[in-house]
């Protein structure tokens, strides 16, 4: 995650950005163009690689994209964490930028894991939704989060927001690690346990055919790691701008 912590320093501005960019980092622009061309390699090995699931038919598919997007919020929950311990370190603005990006992204991403295990839920469980307990942590845990803007929006003091801010997102990791955890816990959850034996009474396992490391690896990575960065980079920059135009208007403001 020391990699997430160094986008937080990008300015606004950068001469090292590509010509005719607007100060856009290469790295950023090249990072984001091979997100793109993995996220569609992704879809394929999907769709296209992966070989049919012999109990649960071509549903299963959707798994690629909602293991992976967990981990992907995991990612970007973890980087809430370290914006807040910094900042509560070091009082510096770069890092509740940071803490606010980790938070939106990873929301994002949340979103589509639950999303698509509703998709997947209703033909192998005959049901949208059920209050197993790896369900119910999981729309916890969004829930938690959607309660940190919430919290950000009701602040006006901007030091006071970013301190309430700063230890709200690190205590709010706690329900990502109990979703991740919980079917470990508690035997009596029927959902699956991907990574590992399942728990006894899990329901619907993933017991694919050929190919399923081929596909699923890739896109964990892609998911896990490329797209939350990617996405967090170009948050951090759009908040970077929005702080400047602040800059300004009390600068133009005082003037007058």
């Amino acid at each position: 995650m020391s990699s997430i912590s160094n986008i937080s320093q990008a300015p606004i501005d950068q001469s090292a950005g590509a010509p005719g960019t607007g100060g856009i980092p290469r790295l950023l622009l090249v990072l984001t163009a091979v997100t793109i061309i993995t996220v569609a390699f992704g879809v394929y090995l999907a769709l296209g690689y992966a070989e049919q699931d012999l109990e649960q038919g071509n549903v299963q598919r959707i798994f690629y994209l909602h293991m992976p997007s967990f981990f992907g919020a995991m990612l970007a929950f973890g980087g809430t964490v370290i914006g807040g311990i910094m900042y509560l370190r070091t009082r510096t603005v770069k890092w509740d930028i940071l803490s606010v990006a980790g938070v939106e992204v990873g929301l994002a991403l949340a979103l589509i894991n639950l999303v698509t295990g509703a998709i997947w839920a209703r033909p192998i469980w005959n049901t949208w939704w059920t209050w197993d307990p790896r369900l119910t942590a999981d729309a916890i845990m969004i829930l938690t989060y959607m309660a940190y803007l919430m919290l950000r929006n009701g602040i006006e003091n901007p030091d006071t927001r970013r301190r309430f801010s700063a230890v709200y997102g690190i205590l709010a990791f706690t329900t990502v690690l109990v979703t991740l955890f919980i079917i470990r816990v508690i035997p009596t959850t029927i959902h699956p346990a991907v990574i590992g034996p399942s728990p006894q009474n899990a329901e619907g396992t993933f017991e694919a055919t050929g190919n399923v490391a081929a596909a699923l690896v890739p896109n964990l990575i892609i998911w896990g790691a490329l797209v939350p960065v990617v996405l967090m980079w170009w948050r951090i920059r759009l908040e970077n701008m929005f702080e400047a135009v602040h800059r300004m208007k009390i600068e133009l403001l005082s003037e007058d």
